[in-house]
């Protein structure tokens, strides 16, 4: 890879509880270049969301904070911006698709007013421009009716619809980067592969990197061109999409591999889940977070934190005996 648009280097994010310091992202490294597309992968409080607030430090303080590390876009560290200046930023080189459309829009503006906010803000663009352009906007989502559109209240969109806009909301600056949450929960079938497919043609077109945080490895599989794996608050396998899939060298990413049902299949075979439960992560083991669930982990495992290294080219795993699951 050539010099990264995005590169994040030993992040850590800790939140104060009764608990005691929860550290929600311990560690996490990475690199993205300019039109590509990385999918964060992992089980719900894993710390993909909040790896993706932290970039954009957006994370509320107190009770959280960034306690380590960089994060370095365009050859400018983002942790070291003033307010003012990531201010700036958000919104415009770097877009955000948070994961519950209904409660990112706000209800009591119309949709096109709030894709015109940030071209006027952004770009000092008038108000008539910018909503001219908050329609374009949305028909370039392929939400039917757009110049109607844009007069309507969130309330009187679909799910689907909702999430469009906020993919255009997204757009309206042409972004860098986009960070894109969990952008189809609760949407069905069809409608998540629509709009997905419509992610990757616009950031392809911008030629913008993608940040793609799902627990959906069929989403994986289709849309990603790197895939970070988190586990505990820590990435414990990265690399392309494609080696990943076809050799897992961590075994929480063969056990995530191995619960997802397959096209072929046999007919009757079950599914094999991975037994236990997330770790707590205000008081994480002392070795590998994922040890207690692990078939196997061994004494070494139970003892001593396994660090994230080469196990092949260009693949990363944080594994004791990752050159046997290579093997």
């Amino acid at each position: 890879m050539s010099t990264p648009l995005l590169s994040v280097r030993g992040l850590s994010t800790e939140f104060r509880t009764e608990r005691g310091v929860v550290k929600a992202v311990d560690d996490v490294s990475f690199d993205l270049a300019a039109g590509e597309t990385l999918a964060i992968v992992g089980e719900s409080g894993s710390g993909k969301s909040v790896t993706a607030m932290s970039i954009l430090r957006l994370i509320p303080n107190p009770p959280g904070r960034i306690a380590a590390g960089e994060v370095v876009f365009d050859g400018r560290n983002l942790l070291e911006m003033s307010d003012a200046e990531i201010r700036a930023i958000r919104g415009d080189r770097i877009a955000m698709i948070f994961q519950e459309p209904m409660s990112s829009l706000n209800p009591s503006l119309t949709v096109g007013l709030q894709i015109a906010e940030p071209i006027n803000l952004h770009r000092r663009t008038p108000w008539a421009a910018a909503m001219d352009k908050a329609a374009e906007l949305l028909a370039r989502v392929r939400l039917p009716d757009a110049k109607s559109r844009v007069k309507a209240y969130p309330h009187q969109f679909s799910g689907g619809m909702r999430q469009r806009a906020m993919i255009a909301m997204a757009l309206a600056c042409q972004p860098q980067l986009i960070i894109a949450d969990e952008p189809t929960t609760a949407l069905d079938v069809t409608v998540q592969a629509q709009i997905l497919a419509l992610l990757k043609e616009v950031t392809r077109a911008a030629n913008s990197a993608l940040i793609l945080i799902t627990h959906d490895l069929g989403v994986v599989a289709r849309y990603a061109d790197r895939v970070c794996v988190m586990y505990g608050g820590r990435i414990v396998e990265a690399g392309p999409a494609r080696e990943i899939y076809a050799r897992p060298r961590h075994p929480y990413t063969i056990g995530l591999m191995a619960s997802v049902p397959r096209l072929d299949q046999e007919a009757g075979s079950r599914l094999v889940p991975i037994e236990g439960s997330p770790p707590n992560l205000a008081n994480l083991p002392p070795g590998c977070a994922f040890a207690p669930r692990c078939r196997r982990a061994a004494d070494v495992c139970h003892s001593k934190r396994p660090p994230l290294v080469e196990s092949g080219a260009d693949h990363l795993s944080a594994c004791h005996f990752h050159a046997q699951l290579s093997a």
